[in-house]
């Protein structure tokens, strides 16, 4: 057998065997199925108004809102390095009539639809009873086609369910 560095031969594979072989594989195997999403803040839940309101512009001003920033992919370390996205999810209570404004463009055509994936956080902030309704050209609208999310709104409420991946900032509401 030839030798390697530090006097082990090849064939004894560091000194591991055949079970400790096995052993280590399925350590690998188990590190790369544990969950993928870490709330960048540990799962706090957010209450500034600032970086959704230079994010979310069309929804006017806002008036409360409970949210999370969560960085998808950082919790494995079999993950490569690289980019992090994040996803941004959250409620939002928005001006008085201001879900009404949002509904009355024709084209927009929303329909009654349901939040999916809601966070556990997030469940007690969510306006009981609410209908939510939702529309693919209004998602389109205010993502501006560079980032992914969805926005249910509730008309009898006045709030705004959002569900986003890298939301990135309005270019007229600055850095």
């Amino acid at each position: 057998m030839r030798e390697l560095w530090g006097g082990q031969s090849v064939g004894d594979t560091a000194g591991l065997g055949r079970r400790g072989m096995l052993a280590l594989g399925a350590m690998t195997v188990l590190a790369a199925c544990t969950s993928t999403a870490k709330s960048t803040d540990g799962g706090k839940v957010r209450t500034d108004l600032a970086p959704l309101e230079r994010r979310f512009t069309a929804l006017g001003p806002l008036s409360g809102a409970h949210w999370l920033g969560a960085a998808l992919g950082t919790d494995s370390r079999m993950s490569v390095p690289g980019p992090t996205d994040v996803r941004v999810v959250g409620i939002a209570q928005l001006r008085a009539g201001a879900v009404a404004a949002l509904m009355g463009a024709p084209q927009r055509r929303f329909q009654p639809g349901t939040p999916s994936q809601l966070p556990a956080e997030l469940a007690e902030f969510m306006p009981k009873g609410a209908r939510w309704v939702r529309s693919d050209s209004f998602d389109r609208e205010m993502t501006g086609g560079t980032y992914s999310g969805a926005f249910y709104l509730g008309p009898g409420t006045d709030t705004v369910y959002f569900d986003t991946t890298n939301p990135s900032v309005a270019a007229s509401s600055g850095p």
